[in-house]
């Protein structure tokens, strides 16, 4: 079957979600608008979430995966799945699924004329704390980046994929995406999307790598865009 989204799920112990995962994206891929597949990254996870995977992949042919041999971060996962991503779109979304998967289609509807659109929390439903340190984070990286984006770290995306395989992703860098689609001349949108609760497993983010960390990934931004090569092919025989 010829497929047009890819839909990347990074995952680290989320055994607690994936029958959620599965029943959320097997009913989005049933109505969608175009043709999807889910690609599972295990990022060597130490629960049980692995073997759920596989069982989950073997009973769904629009499901497939890759597994780390140990836990590398959320960029990375996200790196693999751009590199694994065999389709023009390639997606992403959490798998603890406080978005719905069916906001795909609100993306879409922009992507035709877009290169990256990213989904905006713009009623979150975590905690306060997480919400203000949130909202410092993406207030100091649009200081840094001028993407104009309210909601970088929003966990519901589409990417030309041609785009997304030339990112020189480093660890951090999931919350710079749209502002590395404009070091590539590219044309970036935000949509006002839904956001639940977490009602399963346990958070992995805290108020250290939701400030102090993205800090320092903000200058290492300003030396890749100082230093970063982009090219356009006039002619070639």
């Amino acid at each position: 079957m010829d497929y047009s989204l890819t839909i990347i799920v990074p995952l680290y112990n989320e055994e607690e979600n994936l029958h959620r995962v599965e029943e959320k994206m097997k009913e989005y891929i049933s109505q969608a608008s175009i043709k999807c597949q889910v690609l599972f990254v295990n990022d060597g996870s130490k629960d049980n979430s692995e073997k759920l995977m596989i069982d989950i992949c073997e009973r769904n042919p629009e499901f497939n995966y890759i597994s780390f041999e140990k836990n590398c971060g959320l960029s990375a996962a996200i790196k693999a799945g751009f590199d694994y991503s065999t389709t023009n779109l390639t997606g992403y979304i959490d798998s603890d699924l406080q978005t719905d998967p069916f906001d795909f289609e609100l993306l879409l509807s922009e992507i035709k004329n877009h290169d990256l659109v990213n989904g905006f929390r713009h009623e979150r439903k975590d905690s306060g704390i997480k919400n203000m340190s949130s909202i410092v984070a993406n207030t100091v990286r649009n200081w840094f980046t001028h993407d104009g984006m309210d909601d970088t770290g929003c966990p519901l995306k589409i990417l030309r994929t041609d785009y997304a395989k030339r990112i020189p992703m480093f660890s951090g860098l999931h919350r710079f995406l749209p502002a590395m689609i404009m070091l590539q001349g590219g044309r970036i949108k935000q949509v006002p999307i839904k956001h639940f609760p977490r009602i399963a497993g346990t958070p992995k983010f805290g108020l250290r790598n939701r400030l102090f960390k993205p800090l320092m990934d903000c200058f290492a931004y300003l030396w890749m865009k100082k230093n970063y090569i982009n090219y356009n092919v006039e002619k070639r025989s």
